[in-house]
């Protein structure tokens, strides 16, 4: 609900007056002594959805556009008459007053709101980018997640739209000038907190960073990235055009910007350009998906200019920027096609390395039991192909079958058709059920289940010793 206070032109008390009555409207009136050219103030509860074709009807009647006019929020309001025009409301939307849009004049200002505060924006764009860097090196989900919390990159994405719809140049500049000013902070502070990190020792030598699991996942995009940050987009529209907090909304934006910001900051830091190369297009879909799925449902939403003459202007400006978003989008997506095809590939191809071992196995070594298959590479964080291949194999305590290794790669290397490095790991096992190859004994004197298992090449197997014993594999 809404609380509007106008002010009511010289001459124009009767009209305006007859319109609130007309629409059902319980009104007070107070009368203005300033001198100005204002008779009277109008003080009259509305439904949010009811505001700006109340207040249209009402510019009809002639109150002017540029009138002193305000909106606030309405906790409560005990009337006949509002019940009434609050039902009407809700039969014409089709649902509760309470989830309808606001009126051009509100959404305009909430979006001015957002924008503002430069100081703040970078300083707490700052902030949540060197907690997104630490979150991410810590491996720690809830460090990163509070670094979304405050992260201030909803204001900018929201105005950005706003201002192309309802043809407010000035907002859609300071929008857009706000989000690069953003994401640049947010790389470079990322990157600079990483090279601390890097070389005053804080992080031990020898980490490879591109394996920590938090950071990994943000390297190489696929389509699913781009579902996110239109997801993202919409709900932080839709939150900005109802009236509903944006508070837990800008935590799904800064999802889709803060930690791949964070994560190109990283990869430059340590010297990774390939993996910085596929953060950074994860980051540009995010923002320009954004702005793409907020412009289109602010014009979906029915939001023009309140002057029919910028209409026109709006519309084309609209429909430019929104196509040069779909076009950017269209050419980065090739990006995410790609590392999604890949993925496929690989994941195929360690299906069929699996299936063609296990078949092996059971083909030379019978007694031999397929425990994991690995493929890993040292480039494989984006258009990379594995060329690393650890086959884990449970033995009997009498040792491997001799050339075991050799039939093992050999099957690799036919499946691959090109050179792999295959790693074969032996894990000495018994069969404690009765009638097994075991004594029945789990594990031998001074074992665990934190044993490592002996290494074997591929040219140079290696016969398990009686020390490798771990949990049987029955």
């Amino acid at each position: 609900m809404r609380l509007v206070q106008v002010m009511i032109p010289a001459g124009k008390r009767d009209s305006v007056t007859r319109a609130l009555d007309e629409e059902g409207i319980d009104f007070a009136l107070t009368e203005e002594t300033s001198g100005r050219d204002y008779v009277a103030v109008a003080s009259f509860p509305l439904p949010t959805s009811a505001v700006e074709p109340v207040l249209e009807r009402l510019r009809d009647a002639g109150l002017e556009r540029d009138a002193y006019t305000v909106v606030v929020d309405a906790e409560t309001v005990i009337s006949r008459r509002f019940d009434r025009l609050e039902a009407r409301y809700e039969e014409e939307n089709g649902n509760g007053a309470e989830g309808e849009r606001i009126a051009r004049e509100e959404l305009l200002a909430r979006a001015e709101e957002l924008a503002t505060g430069t100081r703040a924006y970078v300083v707490m764009t700052v902030v949540s980018s060197l907690i997104a860097t630490a979150g991410l090196m810590l491996d720690s989900p809830a460090v990163v997640v509070g670094s979304m919390v405050i992260a201030p990159l909803i204001g900018p994405a929201m105005a950005a739209s706003v201002g192309t719809v309802l043809d407010d140049h000035d907002l859609f500049a300071r929008g857009v000038r706000l989000q690069a000013l953003g994401l640049a902070l947010a790389v470079g502070s990322a990157g600079l907190f990483a090279l601390l990190l890097r070389f005053t020792l804080l992080v031990p030598p020898g980490t490879d960073v591109l394996t920590i699991p938090q950071i990994r996942e943000r390297l190489a995009p696929d389509f699913l990235s781009l579902a996110v940050a239109l997801g993202a987009g919409v709900a932080g529209v839709v939150s900005l055009s109802t009236g509903v907090s944006s508070a837990l909304v800008g935590v799904m934006i800064a999802v889709a910007l803060i930690p791949p910001a964070a994560t190109v900051g990283i990869a430059l830091a340590w010297g990774f350009p390939m993996a910085a190369a596929g953060s950074g297009v994860l980051l540009l879909v995010n923002v320009l998906s954004i702005n793409l799925a907020a412009l289109a449902v602010l014009w979906y939403a029915g939001y023009r200019p309140d002057d029919w003459l910028r209409t026109g202007g709006a519309r084309s400006a609209t429909v430019k920027r929104g196509a040069t978003l779909l076009l950017a989008i269209a050419v980065l997506s090739t990006f995410l096609g790609g590392v999604t095809f890949n993925t496929y590939q690989n994941a195929t191809l360690e299906e069929g390395v699996r299936d063609d071992v296990a078949a092996a196995l059971n083909d030379s070594a019978p007694s031999a039991t397929l425990v994991s298959v690995e493929l890993t590479g040292e480039e494989a964080t984006v258009f990379g192909r594995p060329d690393h291949v650890v086959v884990t194999v449970g033995v009997p305590p009498d040792g491997a079958p001799v050339g075991l290794a050799r039939t093992l790669d050999d099957t690799v290397s036919l499946r691959t058709n090109r050179e792999m490095t295959v790693e074969v790991r032996y894990l000495t096992v018994e069969d404690t059920r009765p009638g097994g190859n075991g004594s029945g004994s789990e594990i031998g004197p001074g074992d665990g289940e934190g044993s490592v298992p002996p290494v074997a090449s591929a040219s140079t197997p290696l016969r398990p010793s009686a020390s490798t014993l771990l949990r049987p594999v029955v």
